[in-house]
């Protein structure tokens, strides 16, 4: 019964030197593969440089657009937000004015409230 830890002990190491093996070689395979896709794909763009600029040209553009836009979106955005600020700070000094001058026109004179003939 003793011996059994220990069996379990020294075949972890054996399972871990093992994993690193296999992870190692994934790795490798994986730097392999896109070795060849990069080999691909610089040959091809040797071979039809103008198409890969008109690549570059569209999609870059498109790119440009989009940041643009994005931009500009946020501009607006940060313009709304300093407008919501100012309403709500207005709305709360207007309501603010109202709840003050109400308490002066209950604390007034019994006179303010005849109506005049």
């Amino acid at each position: 019964m003793v011996n059994q830890p220990q069996a379990t002990s020294s075949a972890t190491p054996v399972q871990n030197t093992e994993d690193q093996v296999a992870s190692a070689s994934s790795t490798v395979n994986l730097i392999d593969s896109l070795q060849k896709q990069y080999l691909k794909i610089k040959e091809n763009a040797e071979t039809y440089p103008y198409v890969w600029a008109s690549y570059i040209v569209v999609y870059g553009g498109f790119g440009l657009w989009t940041a643009y836009r994005w931009k500009k979106l946020r501009k607006t955005e940060d313009r709304v937000k300093n407008l919501q600020e100012k309403l709500r700070k207005l709305v709360e000094a207007e309501e603010y004015a109202i709840s003050t001058s109400t308490k002066v026109v209950e604390k007034g004179s019994p006179s303010s409230e005849t109506p005049s003939k």
